[in-house]
């Protein structure tokens, strides 16, 4: 069982402040939402609907999820805390109305110290239907004043990640000419694809779809297409992009990595503590992921104010700069990008926090 008042994780931030257990037996729903931060405001993350194989699996993973995005949203200058929830269950078979609507009563119940919004396995029409009992839902549909679909900054957010690297190795923030790998065509993955070939780049893709890889490819016909995964990583790149699971940098991969720079939408892509240092020692220029690929929450928390796609999309933009501030903390104090990524969002928490307190 995850010790949820242990030692924290990461740095010397707070541990979790909040962990509910929600049950409604009528509908068949079983929750958890975690709450990691509010130091710099209600916590903002979405809803995992998952078929997980234990309730101490689904703790284990809110737990790790809410943490990073008190991360993420720290970094991407949001004034929102770390929260998470998940839903165990199969959303193929198991989600209701009455069972998103109960959700959405629970949600309410903590009266603004958590909003939900989509996440593997929950859509905008979901969140639709939460709304209905519940004031603090972002991620809705277009028709409902919402964002609709988030990876459109998301994509927009790694090509800036993507372009402060470049700056970083080779003096310009630009990918023309360079030879870019991403693997994962999907929602974020093929967005990225139409980023880097407007910038010039020379583009490789791989995915277990084929439909997603035909997909580029009826519009890029000159993208390379490799076998998989495997093939991606040990292929001549200068950028490998990894928009699919997560893991992919790993103690077999790393070494046999021959690109510059990883720069991708994926999350947690480092599978262990320790590989940072191991793409660091190698030369190759780590672009944290849940920096880069922030772009989908600051689309989704925009919701908050009214959403307005040019003010979102003014603040993916800062990304770039983001980006290069940690690049720049990284070789000032001599440690991985990843280290310095951590620093900066507990800096930010624990400054800006220290003037709010708990939120109630």
């Amino acid at each position: 069982m995850p010790n949820v008042f242990g030692a924290p994780h990461k740095g010397t931030e707070p541990r979790h402040e909040q962990v509910v257990f929600c049950q409604d037996e009528a509908s068949g729903l079983r929750a958890i939402i975690a709450i990691y931060s509010t130091a710099l405001g209600p916590s903002l993350g979405g809803t995992r609907f998952y078929p997980y194989g234990s309730e101490e699996e689904a703790l284990a993973d809110v737990l790790n999820l809410s943490r990073g995005m008190a991360y993420k949203n720290a970094l991407a200058g949001l004034d929102l805390g770390g929260g998470k929830a998940v839903i165990i269950g199969d959303p193929a078979t198991d989600k209701s109305e009455a069972m998103l609507r109960a959700y959405g009563r629970f949600v309410q119940s903590l009266n603004g110290r958590y909003y939900t919004a989509c996440d593997v396995g929950t859509y905008s029409e979901d969140m639709d239907v939460v709304a209905r009992e519940c004031r603090f839902v972002t991620g809705r549909t277009v028709a409902h004043g919402g964002a609709g679909d988030s990876s459109i900054l998301t994509a927009f957010g790694v090509f800036q990640g993507m372009r402060a690297a470049a700056e970083t190795v080779w003096g310009q923030p630009t990918l023309r000419g360079r030879r870019v790998g991403v693997e994962g065509v999907g929602k974020v993955g093929h967005r990225l694809v139409e980023h880097l070939r407007e910038d010039g780049a020379d583009v490789v893709i791989c995915d277990v779809d084929e439909a997603a890889v035909d997909r580029v490819r009826a519009l890029h016909p000159e993208v390379e297409v490799v076998a998989d995964a495997d093939a991606m990583v040990a292929t001549e790149l200068d950028v490998y992009a990894p928009c699919a699971l997560g893991g992919s940098l790993n103690d077999d991969t790393v070494p046999v990595l021959a690109a510059k720079v990883v720069c991708g939408a994926a999350n947690n892509q480092l599978a262990h503590t320790g590989v940072e240092k191991r793409l660091a020692d190698r030369g190759v220029l780590y672009a944290p992921d849940y920096v880069v690929n922030s772009g989908g929450v600051i689309q989704v928390a925009d919701e908050i104010e009214g959403f307005n796609f040019d003010r979102a999309k003014a603040r993916a933009a800062g990304i770039h700069d983001t980006t290069r501030k940690i690049f720049a903390l990284a070789s000032d104090e001599g440690v991985p990008p990843a280290v310095a990524a951590d620093r900066l969002a507990e800096r930010r928490m624990s400054e800006v926090g220290r003037l709010r307190g708990i939120l109630l």
